[in-house]
């Protein structure tokens, strides 16, 4: 067997120099280094934004979705929609491990687990796709995919559905980024307030704020907004459109009298946002931009164009601790898990 490197940069095809993540191409064959993992796939999660775009594109048709993930994965050897950008994560079972890997990690073969690492880096081969679930971003293969020796992964409970495990571990890094940011008495936006990531947001930035903090969640659709309302987790549900940045920064400042957010929580899955946010911040205050579909450029310079004094926080999908606090969450709140498993299995 072959010594890989630890951050998979044996397997860029191109360009040479950069890591697989950054790379057009990767080699996806699935002869194992001594250092990788290999995985028994049985379904992906696709990143909202990257399914937003593909289900556009191919006009919400079933078949054409499969043939442009298809497509993706062909041409650049992992799930890395060259649109968006962003990629997703996985579930299956560990196939193999590499002889030099297997005496440091706690795996063995057959575990189930999901990668807590892009499919924006990780080799993949999909064999068959037998179904997609066109309102879950989920999709269930046939295939395989690699795990680097860096890469990051969780093994599935027992006790929790691996779909809804996939579910939540998908955007794990929403909660745990919100339960560092947010202070009692804090006020907080959560835009996108009704999806998967802002819905798990919501919750935590009720706890974390506590009896003297506010939190307002934001959705441009109505039923999102009687559903964050009948949860009871948000003091405002607003049905705004986050794209239209004077007017949610109005009906924020309506609600707020005038103080704006401390936190602002950014979880919506289209584009052309950020002022939203950035206007819905006081001074001082933070905006964490946890959607793939944020343009970064358009935040900075739209935030100095408004002369708004804010700290921006790029949406790292992982925090130390993230797989473990997400899936507590469905454990302390059987309202919680019960949504999950209604909405998003």
């Amino acid at each position: 067997m072959k010594h890989g490197s630890p951050y998979g940069t044996h397997r860029v095809v191109e360009p040479q120099g950069v890591l697989p993540q950054g790379a057009w191409k990767i080699d996806n064959a699935m002869a194992l280094c001594d250092n990788e993992i290999l995985i028994d796939v049985s379904a992906l999660n696709i990143d909202a934004a990257s399914f937003t775009q593909i289900k556009t594109e191919a006009e919400g048709d079933l078949g054409r979705i499969a043939a442009v993930v298809r497509d993706i994965v062909g041409q650049r050897g992992k799930m890395h929609n060259p649109v968006t950008g962003s990629g997703g994560m996985l579930i299956g079972r560990v196939a193999a491990i590499g002889p030099q890997l297997a005496r440091k990690i706690d795996l063995k073969v057959g575990d189930r687990i999901a990668t807590l690492v892009s499919l924006s880096l990780t080799p993949l081969r999909i064999d068959a796709i037998r179904k997609i679930h066109v309102d879950k971003d989920q999709i269930e293969i046939d295939g395989q995919a690699i795990l680097f020796e860096t890469g990051l992964y969780a093994k599935l409970p027992d006790d929790i559905p691996e779909k809804v495990a996939l579910a939540i571990l998908d955007v794990a890094g929403a909660p745990a980024q919100t339960a560092r940011l947010v202070r009692p008495g804090d006020t907080v936006v959560v835009v996108g307030g009704g999806g998967k990531s802002g819905t798990l947001c919501v919750y935590e930035a009720k706890k974390r704020a506590g009896p003297t903090g506010c939190v307002i969640g934001v959705s441009p659709f109505a039923k999102d907004c009687r559903r964050m309302s009948e949860l009871g987790w948000v003091d405002h549900a607003l049905q705004a459109d986050a794209t239209d940045a004077v007017s949610m920064m109005e009906a924020i400042a309506d609600v707020t009298g005038g103080r704006m957010a401390d936190v602002v929580i950014n979880c919506v899955n289209i584009a052309n946002t950020e002022m939203g946010s950035i206007l819905s911040t006081r001074d001082g205050g933070k905006i964490y931009f946890f959607s793939m579909a944020t343009s970064f450029t358009a935040a900075a310079l739209g935030a100095e164009g408004v002369g708004k004094d804010v700290e921006m926080i790029v949406g790292n999908g992982y925090a130390k601790g993230h797989a473990v606090l997400a899936l507590e969450l469905l454990r302390e709140s059987p309202t919680l898990r019960r949504l999950f498993e209604t909405l998003y299995v």
